[in-house]
């Protein structure tokens, strides 16, 4: 079920309605059905798979739980002192306690390996023997390997992880081991945000779930807003600019040099829009719920350097990274060269999340690359700065640094939107050879997919979502705001954007319902 249908506008007040009439202890309860019925509706059959990941790492919690507290193999914390002397007291307790953390590391591994081991078949089984056989070719090796048509299941990426921050969790003492089946199981599976994120980590999501929601209108008003703001970005915004990039990008040589150059650009925008929307969508709905979901975006491209820019793009993936692969490997305690290594190898991990080709590989690697040059190189840009004596709080020094930053985040979508790393070469190939700027002003780029209408039309809409990028950067809350004015005005406000919503997005003519990006990871 997507949130652009007609199913889930359905589908979402029902829910509203009954969660908030049927008793509190059966609230939970209520959320888990539905979050079940909105997976199933992709393909019913694979809801086994996140149960499977579901009773994998709920056991790993009950498991790591019980070893803890010494309930398991007969291990208590007793044993350290029944017939010994202080001294030797105190060595069984080291013992006994190295026993535990031995055994805790054991479920955690053995929670990983199968929950990676079950992504890993769906969404790598058929990358990993094409890699294989095309290794063993280069030494005029032929392999027989079988040919695998898997079918991915929707957001088994984002799920998996946020059981398996879970596991962690439970590990770190982060959070306690939830003995409820059930509402361990709705924490896995809450619809709002299962396919495609936030991927939430237990403290926060666990624990609201853990406590039964009453209506609250003003969380409903924000909610409602941050809806519309997202069904914006998704429908009149990422699906009208997929269109020409799509005709771009599935005819390059159509359409070379400059249409190549803006095609390039606008999926910038395109993904941003599509991701963002459908995160937007999620915290909306999720708030209306009475559930609060973290930010997932924070206005990426007015960021002044790569590195700001991961701190404000998928901040649930980011952050996750940061805190289980990251830091485990290592982080920034065992030196700068170890230090660059890590990031390096977090991002190629990053890359390869996101999808199962080389063309993700080199994505996510490049922008490590970005990473560690750009720390490499900053005590020489403090000084060429102090040299120069730049001001780095002014408008043009960020405005400079912002250009450069998209610039180079930019390129690096093109492996991201290209089919393989062979049509992203032949994408970077012509943009610099093919030298034909009068194209963005002859008319031909009204002949891409978008007439001259709703071309402007999505420029004037890429300029609306500028000024809130740019009242977000200043820590102005547009949806407080509006929120603030008397109830007539909010009433024509929400009835104009629908209105517009209707008319120019999905329902605007010559355009077409279109899945989210995002859930092909």
């Amino acid at each position: 079920m997507l949130f652009n249908s007609i199913d889930f506008l359905i589908f979402f007040p029902i829910v509203l309605l009954v969660y908030y009439v049927i008793p509190d202890k059966i609230k939970y309860l209520w959320l888990l059905v539905a979050s079940y019925y909105f997976y199933m509706c992709w393909n019913a059959k694979y809801a086994l798979l996140i149960l499977t990941s579901t009773v994998i790492t709920y056991l790993s919690g009950i498991l790591i739980d019980a070893i803890k507290n010494g309930k398991i193999f007969g291990l208590c914390d007793s044993l350290s002192l029944n017939g010994a002397s202080a001294e030797n007291a105190q060595d069984n307790q080291e013992a006994v306690e190295e026993v535990k953390t031995h055994l805790k590391k054991i479920v955690v591994a053995i929670s990983f390996l199968s929950n990676i081991g079950i992504l890993f078949y769906f969404k790598y089984t058929g990358f990993a023997c094409n890699l294989l056989a095309d290794v063993f070719s280069r030494f005029n090796v032929q392999l027989n390997l079988p040919e695998f048509d898997i079918i991915l299941p929707v957001g088994i990426s984002f799920y998996t992880f946020q059981a398996l921050s879970y596991t962690m969790d439970v590990y770190r003492g982060e959070i306690y081991a939830e003995k409820n089946f059930f509402r361990y199981a709705l924490f896995v599976s809450f619809f709002p945000q299962l396919v495609a994120g936030p991927i939430e980590r237990s403290k926060n999501l666990l624990k609201q779930l853990a406590v039964p929601q009453k209506f609250n209108y003003e969380k409903a008003k924000e909610g409602l807003i941050l809806m519309l703001w997202g069904y914006f970005l998704k429908l009149v915004l990422a699906d009208r600019i997929s269109i020409f990039v799509d005709t771009v990008y599935g005819d390059t040589e159509t359409y070379p040099g400059y249409f190549l150059l803006l095609a390039t650009v606008l999926f910038a925008v395109q993904i941003y829009c599509d991701f963002a929307g459908y995160s937007t969508i999620a915290v909306g709905s999720a708030k209306i719920l009475g559930v609060e979901l973290m930010k997932n975006f924070n206005a990426p491209y007015l960021s002044t350097s790569v590195a700001e820019f991961w701190r404000r793009w998928h901040i649930s993936l980011t952050s996750w990274f940061k805190d289980y692969l990251y830091i485990p490997l290592g982080g920034s305690r065992k030196g700068k060269v170890r230090k660059y290594i890590n990031k390096i190898i977090v991002f190629l991990v990053s890359g390869l999340w996101h999808g199962a080709d080389l063309s993700y590989v080199v994505w996510g690697g490049i922008n490590g690359v970005y990473q560690v040059i750009g720390e490499i190189l900053q005590p020489l840009r403090n000084r060429g700065v102090k040299l120069l004596g730049l001001n780095r709080e002014s408008m043009g020094h960020k405005l400079v640094h912002m250009i450069g930053t998209f610039v180079l985040i930019d390129f690096t979508w093109i492996f991201f939107r290209a089919s393989n790393i062979g049509q992203a070469l032949e994408v970077i190939k012509s943009i610099f050879i093919v030298h034909n700027p009068w194209v963005l002003f002859d008319g031909s780029i009204y002949e891409c997919g978008l007439d001259i209408k709703n071309f402007w039309l999505m420029l004037y809409c890429i300029l609306i979502l500028l000024i809130a990028d740019c009242c977000k950067r200043k820590r102005v809350v547009i949806s407080d705001i509006i929120l603030k004015q008397d109830y007539w005005f909010r009433i024509l406000f929400v009835s104009g954007t629908v209105l517009f919503i209707l008319l120019f997005g999905k329902w605007g003519p010559t355009f077409d319902q279109a899945s989210f990006i995002y859930f092909q990871f």
